[in-house]
């Protein structure tokens, strides 16, 4: 064993050694989408008197962190999220109408002096016009009263807490501690309350949030006029429930807020859900994995056997990896996990079909001598096709949100471990079974001592593919003109995170019929309704927008339809943030087209990079097509589909682009399109080979990932046969014909 081999060997060991480490010690985390619960992204807004500035907003981060752990919720999450985006995460919350009610509730906690009743005339809360210094409200039981102006905020609070006096008898009761100026305050506020006789409205003191009266008690017989209550201190008694005293004490305690914020977007993922997208997941990962193990194995035999066990240790660094960075595994980035398995096929088979050339066509004496030398070859077109692919992740984390971002940095750790595993791992495995005596004695054990069926019969047909590029063209022509034609006759079905509006799957215990269901859910007042259903007993509702009021009629009118529906998850997303994803999809797109043109005429020269950056668009616009003709859902996993697709298909155009490039420079005398077709037929076993690795992986993942990751899935399928088919009929004939125009 040679110096290099060794230290490879012991990097290789120390990655999977230190993965195993971290596999076992620590723990991942997972999405709400995963483990169920509820996410909330609030955006805080300016009013007239104040900014919704960088530091409003982290005083508004620390207001929401109290009411949140006041909430009692178990390992919640709060992030600011850019300048005026607030996100929190609450595991477990599958109701999330009280958490969005405390948390939404923003304008001023305030104490008032009560001036006493309104006239019963005035049969609505509002101020009084010629009296600007007071307003009205309705209390508890409904009773209007006069307030006066605040005359303490919640800045004047310490902290509220709600108690239980058995020996007092005054039961369930909120303590409030005053700070400050707050402590006198709290004496002259109950000390001009006191004036009043007992059982008088103006003895009480109006306690206001968002105004809204959220107690209004009297102040004890006890209490002098003038004297008021002192020592900073006042207990709330009533026939306070422990519920009620738990969250009146929060309000008070949560204080208020330095500027209103509006919730934007709102998820909420049923923990039955989550399970479910696991085990379909898990399953996929295993069926998909193991197919391709099979042929792998089949095709490439020794070798094949010991890049399955170098994709195994890939598995492990990758996990490691996420729960090392901390990252939030998503169910978008689960599937981008299991994706990126077929991905990292990829890279092994772009080495073992250069080591049979190698091999079989230079005539190399040994099959090490031909790993080597494969190795070498292939190593510029495995860096090209995986750096186009980490610019894709790179832009879905920057330029995403949400589970989306999740799915690129899953992707991109997927990438960078695939590189780990071909470049390292598979290259100390298959050296060191190539240089033993008895691999030596028998080289076509190893899988790369011939040349491999396809390119026999490639090598005996040698077909001439390239010589009337025009008709390619053409035909790529019309696979674009029927795709805009879907598009402008069908029309695209954006996804609520595109639209804005609210979506509410069920899991019903009998099927329903849609359009009884629609039926039904118009009779309750919502005619506009869109109503889907799946084979497995799901009924999905989506609309505008709609509040926690209407929704929970919804699914009042759905249960009526069935013995028992659950709700499996339920999302909002506000109108502004809609348009600005759907501005971020665009803009998303636009960069990823251009980031890979100037990376790829960096590395190529413009002539290919246009020819690959057509064909990327080509493949868009089609797989953009394809779903409106089937009237699919253009949301925002769809565009981590889109993205990863455009990352797939360059990957197909630099491995023929970086085979023309290398036959140009060993032959300047062939004519371009000869050359051209040398290097498709060359690189096609290697085409055939990883399509067919991705192709058992994505098959698994719509077959049995389950209705939120069938579309994905989808999508990926349709764009793997697109970018195949285009990198090899449309960029290439496109190059051609721009080198004979140039």
């Amino acid at each position: 064993m040679n110096r290099s081999l060794r230290i490879r060997g012991l990097f290789a060991l120390a990655a999977v050694a230190l993965s195993l480490y971290i596999a076992f010690t620590v723990p991942i985390q997972l999405g709400l989408d995963l483990r169920g619960g509820t996410q909330m992204v609030l955006e805080t807004r300016p009013t007239a008197t104040s900014d919704a500035d960088s530091e409003a907003t982290d005083r508004t981060v620390e207001v929401l962190r109290g009411r949140i752990d006041a909430l009692g919720v178990a390992e919640p999450t709060i992030a600011r999220s850019g300048s005026n985006r607030i996100v929190v995460e609450l595991p477990g919350v599958q109701d999330p109408t009280k958490a969005a009610d405390v948390l939404g509730r923003t304008a001023q906690l305030a104490f008032h002096q009560v001036l006493g009743t309104a006239n019963s005339a005035d049969d609505t809360p509002k101020p009084l016009p010629k009296r600007p210094r007071q307003h009205v409200l309705a209390d508890e039981s409904g009773q209007l009263l006069r307030l006066q102006t605040p005359s303490l905020t919640g800045s004047d609070v310490k902290e509220a807490a709600a108690r239980f006096d058995q020996q007092g008898g005054a039961g369930w009761h909120v303590t409030v501690d005053f700070k400050g100026p707050g402590r006198d305050g709290w004496a002259r506020l109950t000390g001009q309350a006191a004036c009043h006789p007992a059982g008088d409205p103006s003895r009480r003191v109006a306690i206001t949030l968002d105004d809204k009266i959220i107690s209004s008690p009297q102040v004890d017989p006890s209490v002098g006029c003038g004297s008021g209550i002192s020592g900073g201190s006042t207990q709330i008694t009533g026939s306070f429930s422990a519920d009620e005293a738990k969250e009146l004490a929060l309000l008070i305690n949560g204080g208020a807020l330095p500027v209103p914020v509006e919730t934007v977007e709102q998820r909420t993922v049923g923990p039955t859900l989550g399970a479910q997208a696991i085990t379909a997941s898990a399953w996929a990962a295993a069926i998909g994995t193991a197919l391709t193990a099979l042929f792998i194995s089949a095709v490439y035999r020794l070798m094949g056997a010991l890049a399955v066990a170098a994709l195994a240790c890939y598995g492990l660094i990758s996990y490691a990896a996420l729960a090392a960075l901390g990252a939030t595994l998503t169910l978008p980035g689960l599937a981008g996990f299991v994706l990126a398995i077929g991905m990292a096929v990829d890279a092994n088979v772009l080495v073992f079909e250069r080591a049979r050339e190698e091999y079989a066509v230079r005539h190399r004496p040994t099959p090490r001598s031909s790993l080597t030398a494969g190795f070498r070859s292939a190593f510029s077109a495995i860096a090209d096709s995986n750096i186009t692919t980490l610019i894709a992740a790179g832009l879905l984390f920057f330029l995403a949100s949400g589970p989306v971002r999740g799915f690129g940095v899953t992707l991109g750790i997927g990438v960078l471990a695939s590189m780990l595993s071909a470049l390292v791992i598979t290259r100390v495995l298959a050296e060191y079974a190539a240089s033993r005596p008895w691999v030596h004695r028998r080289p076509r054990l190893t899988g790369i001592a011939h040349t491999g069926a396809i390119r026999d019969r490639l090598t005996r047909k040698n077909p001439h593919l390239m010589r009337h590029p025009l008709r390619w063209l053409a035909a790529s022509l019309a696979a674009l003109a029927l795709a805009v034609s879907g598009i402008a006759l069908r029309g695209l079905d954006f996804g609520i995170e595109f639209t804005g509006g609210r979506i509410i799957e069920y899991a019903t215990a009998t099927p329903i019929n849609p359009d009884r269901a629609r039926a039904a859910l118009a009779d309750a007042g919502f005619p506009r309704v869109i109503v889907q259903t799946s084979g497995d007993n799901q009924l999905t509702v989506r609309t505008h927008q709609l509040s926690n009021t209407h929704a929970a009629e919804i699914s009042k009118t759905v249960s009526n339809l069935t013995r028992n529906a659950n709700k499996l998850r339920d999302e909002t997303i506000g109108p502004s943030l809609g348009k600005e994803l759907r501005q971020g999809a665009l803009i998303a797109l636009a960069v990823a087209l251009g980031a890979q043109l100037i990376y790829l005429a960096a590395r190529f020269r413009w002539l290919f990079g246009t020819a690959a950056v057509a064909a990327l668009a080509h493949d868009v616009v089609i797989l953009i097509g394809i779903f409106a003709w089937l009237g699919k859902p253009v949301d925002g996993v769809f565009l981590a589909a889109l993205l990863t697709v455009i990352g797939y298909s360059v990957n197909d155009s630099v491995v023929v682009f970086d085979r023309i490039r290398e036959l140009s420079r060993r032959d300047r005398k062939t004519p371009f399109p000869r050359i051209t077709n040398q290097a498709l037929l060359q690189t096609l076993p290697r085409t055939i080979s990883t399509g067919m690795g991705a192709a058992f992986i994505l098959t698994a993942l719509a077959v049995l990932g389950g209705d939120s990751l069938t579309d994905f899935a989808l999508a990926l399928l349709i764009g793997l046969a697109v970018g195949t088919y285009s990198s090899m009929f449309t960029a290439t004939p496109l190059a051609i014909e721009l080198h004979n125009r140039t």
